[in-house]
């Protein structure tokens, strides 16, 4: 099957829309790629430093099958959004918070007579502070799903050499 590609100029090259179709591309290839997945049971993830760095923590273990899982997973929480079970945990997560800092700040305005009068410059520095975030988070997406997809390509090779077609459809 061929898969098609689409070309990007230099300018695109950082498009968050981009790198979700390449990780995305990278999964769908790497899933087309591995017809035998429990094949890739118990083959440890030490070989490829690349992969090892980023994917866990010092002291779990892990294999390329449950690295092949974790990769389909989040291509499928790209496609089709978070799985409910993470966003309802999420949902409670956040009331609590809310809980909290609605108690706070009713018992904070209560002993500050001028909050009304600095709202709009808090609003100003509010609205600044989203746009930093936003530009903070899309940079951080942005080098996960490249990392990520480097990763699925690096998880295919592993898996082509494994089976002893390393060379081919490259």
């Amino acid at each position: 099957m061929m898969m098609m590609q689409l070309t990007e100029t230099p300018s695109q090259k950082n498009s968050l829309f981009n790198a979700m179709n390449r990780f995305i591309g990278a999964v769908n290839n790497m899933d087309q790629t591995i017809m035998l997945p429990s094949m890739l049971r118990d083959v440890p993830l030490e070989e490829d430093r690349e992969m090892t760095s980023s994917l866990k923590s010092d002291d779990e273990e892990g294999d390329m099958y449950s690295y092949y899982q974790l990769l389909k997973s989040i291509r499928r929480d790209i496609e089709w959004g978070v799985r409910c079970a993470a966003a309802d945990e999420r949902r409670k997560e956040s009331m609590k918070i809310t809980r909290m800092n609605s108690t706070t700040s009713t018992s904070s305005s209560a002993s500050s007579s001028s909050a009304s009068s600095s709202s709009s410059e808090e609003e100003d520095e509010e609205d600044e502070d989203l746009e930093k975030q936003f530009q903070f988070h899309l940079t951080g997406l942005h080098g996960v799903l490249s990392k990520l997809t480097v990763q699925a390509n690096s998880l295919t090779k592993r898996y082509k050499k494994e089976i002893g077609i390393g060379g081919w459809g490259q």
